[in-house]
């Protein structure tokens, strides 16, 4: 026979209300994600034109979003993470009424966008989903 241990309602709202706002965070931080790397992903290696930053804005959203993702045990925080990202990088896309738009079409533009966006998704199916749980919901 097994018994299981009744969790307080309380501690349980509680423990709910602590999940919602660590994927809030995590999609807030997707959020700066896409307006820091909006601006930076342009800056080029000299004479040879290669866009570092372009590459580590993408190696970045990754390791966030594969990080958030195990740290919390579940691919929703990946993904929380990865939709903060690209809701912020869809705002830079939609060109303004003066012409100007903020991730061009160019190199660094294209690696940032597209490598963003598959390293996003890449994080997110990668990520395992463990059933024991969030680290930050557990007793210890």
């Amino acid at each position: 026979m097994v018994v299981m241990e009744q969790v307080p309602t309380a501690e349980r709202s509680s423990g709910r209300a602590v999940a919602v706002a660590a994927y809030a965070v995590l999609f807030v931080l997707g959020l700066v994600m896409g307006l820091l790397g909006a601006f930076q992903h342009s800056w080029y290696l000299r004479p040879t034109t290669v866009p570092v930053s372009a590459f580590g804005c993408v190696l970045a959203l990754f390791a966030v979003c594969y990080g958030a993702g195990r740290m919390m045990g579940g691919k929703l925080a990946a993904l929380a993470a990865a939709s903060g990202w690209l809701v912020m990088t869809m705002v830079w896309l939609s060109g303004r009424q003066e012409g100007d738009v903020i991730i061009a079409a160019d190199l660094s533009g294209y690696i940032y966008l597209y490598g963003g966006m598959v390293a996003a998704l890449t994080a997110v199916l990668v990520t395992p989903t463990s059933h024991g749980g969030s680290w930050l919901l557990t007793r210890h």
